[in-house]
């Protein structure tokens, strides 16, 4: 019998987490967050990190209502429906036209293309965004799996930051026109070696 694997690219869609949501899950309501998202969520939005970005974020929207289109939405797996992880900006875009994104993937499904997925609806949002130049991703040095996800998405390294919570991260940008003149990548077929 002749076994192909296709490499397939993920897609994604994205779910809102509304302010309420976020509070939810925050407070480690997993069924109250799950309810006002209107999607099955994983027990990864309740844990310790995902807790404290979903307050921080309730709280952000609760000082400025207008960057709930902006930041961080449950990211579910087209067209199965699951809830992969999350992804969104951490704001609207600042003066200068600049928005950072943010993504991450639930544990068991790391490793399957998602983060890219994720990566690639966020450039594309971005890029069709008029008030928006340019894209950043802020990536701890130590992530070899995000630096291995910005990698062909014509991100620059642009400098570093570092602080003594989160240790040194690597800061890159791409402008919203390079990611405009991209043109998708073929989608190749692998085939694995028939045993016999």
């Amino acid at each position: 019998m002749n076994h192909e694997t296709l490499s397939i690219p993920k897609r994604v869609r994205f779910v809102e987490l509304s302010a309420k949501a976020l509070r939810a899950l925050a407070d480690g309501d997993l069924a109250g967050g799950s309810a006002e998202a209107g999607v099955a969520l994983d027990e990864y939005f309740v844990c310790d990190r995902a807790r404290w970005i979903y307050g921080y974020r309730a709280d952000q929207l609760a000082k400025d209502p207008s960057a709930a289109p902006w930041i961080t939405r449950a990211a579910v797996s087209e067209p199965d429906g699951a809830v992969v992880g999350d992804a969104g900006f951490h704001g609207p875009p600042d003066e200068a036209g600049v928005v950072e994104v943010g993504y991450t993937v639930v544990p068991g499904y790391r490793r399957q293309g998602y983060a890219r997925a994720m990566l690639r609806a966020l450039l594309v949002r971005a890029a069709a965004e008029p008030g928006v130049r340019t894209v950043r991703a802020r990536i701890g040095s130590d992530n070899t799996a995000s630096l291995a996800t910005i990698a062909g998405f014509g991100f620059t390294r642009v400098g570093e930051q570092g602080n003594e919570r989160d240790g040194l991260a690597i800061v890159f940008e791409v402008p919203t026109d390079a990611i405009q003149a991209r043109k998708p990548k073929p989608v190749f077929l692998e085939r694995q070696p028939q045993r016999g």
